[in-house]
């Protein structure tokens, strides 16, 4: 044993000196700066934001009240308005100006942001796109027209249009804790977003004559004063969306009679706009445990078919959001049921047409539900009375209703894809209610901390409704494809909106796949739970940043991340790590044993288009834990055809399967002959001892998972945090002394890391696949080419 260990330690001692030399040489070559503190990065901490990312005592942040009153003309497409706002300066700084957002002002041609990207001439265009081409000079008529700005007195007051923003200079500074009260009047014509795009708009259906209306981001709003920036007067671009003050709202919208109003908040005269039968069925839905419909398919049907030309005026009453969005159109079947929030009702309501009606009456408002629930478990009890999902053919969220999509074919049936789309667009907007409309972070500047972090939680809500639904996001090995790309075509997470290239990637995937591993493979679930749940309970109703996000995670858990945060949020290198070597020994008693060093390459695998190919550490997990009751599982009305079909429950032929090959490679390597003294011969004998050698080839330091198959077939799995790197970025070695013979050795089994190269993951010979797994890839590859055919399998089975 002493001779043993006396020539490790030499090996050791040697492989040291050479890399305190290498590192001399060459300062960057094999200890960077991938585990220096953040403290050089990060704002300084003061009395606004303190060091443990909490709010200061000193912490302030501004308010605006509004009192609205619009007209929807449905035959002209356009919308006029007036508001009263009362701006409240809690800041400790005078104010000479206050900025108003027009985000209207985007659909004009002259008045936009004006960040143009390079284009170049068509091979073939439409009339579309060729409208949509940009004309300078020439105004084409949207965009928000101001009509006048005046004070409380009726006084002008003189304002700065520039492009999407808008300035008012005040008669005389606003002091600190005053407040100002003025008012605007405006309009603009409605844009069709199906051809314009953007968020609001209308949608022409041709079929019946009718529009369905989604007034977003609709009224001259303020911009965010903050501690941190001073006036958030950014451009809006499309892309970016907003950072807007915290305020109580009550808005009056007059729309034609027969119209079925949505919006933010709640509806305070529903007495006077709802029939007595639909009022009646409301207040039965407040107690219902599923959804009841106000608003049946054949009332929507009839009032499509007979336009009214008389008017309603619907009142909503919103207090402390950020914002306003409401919805009209007299294609509605609207339904609802009440959800329990910690000892609290939630009225969780959907608004969809005929045309989704065999997909929303089924699931949107389940899923409405379970989304409020799932997130306040995880975050905060859900503060609002309200929650609501609208079916308009996109999606976009505003504080206690969004916009999502999800239509059936013309005969009602759906593909499984449209299902899925549905269920993760719903849970997505409606999730986007706690992020960013309550933690009201800045996505103009910091898109994933908007986005990424509510994709994040999207996932772990879709893992509770369903242990089988294939989520995208996420899981660790569903970002390795961005992740393998060329450096120029990344930028880090931590770049602003208007800058990315890879949007969806960068803003949504990488975020939500970084905060997974943090909570799966870094921290483990009790740690970050509670990490993230302190940091959205600090940060409701308020203005965080990135620093106070990474600041609450350390503080919260006990753990430094800052290696964490600079790899994955600041840098873009991928995970790479590699098993370059495995030394042997055998405690022979009598001489010396060879071995046999081998890497196997990984298989290629097609992804079904029903449930994923691989089931990540999550779904493994919460299939585990018996604290945990899938939606799918409580409630059997969401088992349609697909819920049958993933499971085997429904026919599938598999002659239309094709068989995929698995290729294997092996490396041979050399041996090694280790001798005993005799002391070590009785307690050695029998042991076997493994070196194994580890290369970081991606830049991205991460934990090395090892997973050991032994002989006897039996496993067992070594992991090893990031840390190992910290005194040699490049390699890193680990030794292991084992009671059974290995043999294979396999790194990140589960895939945990985000490797982009799983070929240089084995050591030994890995097991064939069983005749399940391989039946399973038959089946995924002929669903996949059954997919491209444009007919589900719904229709195939009749619609069962």
């Amino acid at each position: 044993m002493k001779r043993i260990y006396s020539t490790l330690l030499i090996s050791v001692a040697y492989m040291g000196l050479a890399g305190a030399q290498d590192i001399q040489n060459n300062p960057g070559s094999n200890h960077g700066n991938k585990f220096e503190q953040l403290g050089t990065i990060l704002s300084t901490p003061n009395e606004q934001r303190t060091a443990s990312g909490a709010p200061g005592v000193k912490y302030w942040q501004q308010r605006a009240d509004y009192n609205i009153k619009c007209e929807l003309d449905e035959k002209a497409l356009q919308l006029a308005g007036s508001e009263t706002i009362t701006y409240y300066n809690n800041s400790p700084d005078p104010l000479d100006y206050i900025w108003l957002q027009l985000d209207e002002n985007q659909h004009n041609n002259n008045d936009n942001a004006n960040y143009q990207s390079g284009s170049v001439m068509p091979k073939a265009a439409g009339t579309m796109m060729l409208d949509r081409v940009e004309k300078p000079g020439e105004d084409n008529g949207y965009g928000d027209k101001i009509m006048s700005v005046t004070d409380v007195t009726g006084k002008s007051l003189p304002y700065v249009i520039n492009k999407t923003m808008m300035r008012i200079d005040l008669p005389v500074a606003l002091k600190s804790g005053q407040q100002f009260i003025f008012n605007v009047k405006w309009r603009y014509k409605i844009s069709d977003r199906m051809t314009v795009g953007g968020r609001g708009g209308y949608e022409y259906f041709p079929g019946d004559g009718n529009y369905l209306f989604t007034m977003t981001q609709w009224y001259p709003r303020l911009c965010v004063y903050s501690d941190f920036q001073g006036w958030q007067n950014h451009q809006f671009t499309g892309r970016g969306e907003f950072a807007l003050t915290f305020g109580n709202f009550h808005v009056q919208m007059t729309v034609p009679a027969d119209h079925i109003v949505g919006g933010t908040g709640e509806c305070i005269n529903y007495a006077a706009v709802l029939s007595p039968a639909q009022m009646a069925r409301y207040n039965k839905a407040k107690t219902a445990d599923a959804p009841v419909q106000m608003v049946t398919l054949e009332e929507a049907k009839k009032a499509e078919s007979n336009p009214s030309s008389a008017k309603k005026t619907w009142v909503f009453q919103a207090n402390n959001v950020r914002d306003f969005a409401w919805t009209s159109s007299r294609k509605f079947i609207w339904d609802g049921m009440g959800q329990d929030v910690e000892g609290k009702k939630v009225m969780c309501m959907s608004y969809y047409g005929k045309e989704a009606y065999n997909l929303y009456s089924k699931f949107s408002t389940r899923l409405v539900a379970h989304t409020v629930k799932t997130y306040s478990s995880f975050t905060f009890p859900f503060p609002y009375p309200v929650a609501q999902s609208v079916e308009a053919s996109n999606g976009m969220e505003y504080p206690m209703i969004c916009f999502n999509y999800g239509r059936t074919e013309k005969d009602g049936t759906y593909s499984e894809s449209t299902k899925n789309g549905m269920i993760g667009v719903i849970i997505h907007e409606v999730g986007h209610n706690f992020f960013p409309m309550i933690v009201n972070s800045d996505e103009r500047q910091w898109t994933w901390m908007d986005e990424g972090l509510n994709s994040f939680m999207e996932y772990l809500t879709e893992e509770l409704w369903d242990n089988k639904y294939p989520s995208k996001k996420g899981a660790a090995y569903t970002i390795v494809d961005y992740m393998k790309l060329p450096k120029n075509e990344l930028e880090p997470i931590m770049t602003n909106s208007e800058d990315i290239v890879r949007f969806g990637p960068n803003a949504y995937t990488k975020p939500a796949t970084a905060l997974n591993i943090l909570r799966e493979t870094i921290m483990g679930r009790q740690l970050f739970d509670y990490a993230f749940k302190e940091y959205a309970r600090r940060w409701e109703f308020k203005h965080p940043t990135p620093a106070d996000f990474f600041r609450t995670m350390g503080d919260a858990s006990g753990e430094n991340l800052d290696w964490f945060w600079r790899g994955w949020f600041y840098g873009t290198d991928p995970c790479d790590i590699s098993l370059d070597s495995v030394k042997v020994a055998k405690a022979d008693l009598y001489g010396d044993v060879p071995f046999v060093n081998r890497r196997l390459a990984a298989a290629n695998k097609v992804a079904p288009p029903a449930v994923n190919d691989f089931d990540d550490i999550s779904k493994v997990r919460n299939r585990e834990d018996k604290k945990i009751n899938f939606y799918v599982d409580r409630d059997s009305v969401v088992h349609d055809f697909y819920w049958k079909y993933d499971r085997g429950f429904a026919a599938v032929d598999t002659n239309k399967f094709s068989t995929l090959a698995k290729s294997q490679t092996y490396q041979q390597g050399s041996t090694t002959p280790v001798v005993f003294t005799d002391e070590d011969k009785q307690k050695y004998a029998g042991k076997f001892f493994y070196e194994l050698n580890f290369s970081n080839k991606g830049g991205l330091v991460m934990p090395i998972i090892v997973e050991f198959t032994y002989v006897d077939g039996s496993k067992q799995i070594d992991r090893i945090p990031a840390q190992i790197w910290r005194l040699n970025e490049k390699h890193v070695s680990k030794f292991y002394v084992q009671d059974k013979e290995v043999a294979s050795i396999k790194l990140d089994p589960m895939r945990e890391t985000a490797d982009i190269d799983e070929t240089n993951n084995y050591w030994g010979k890995l097991p064939e696949p069983s005749k399940f797994q391989v039946f399973k890839q038959k089946a995924a590859a002929g669903a996949a080419r059954g997919q491209s055919t444009g007919i589900n399998p719904m229709q195939v089975s009749g619609g069962k």
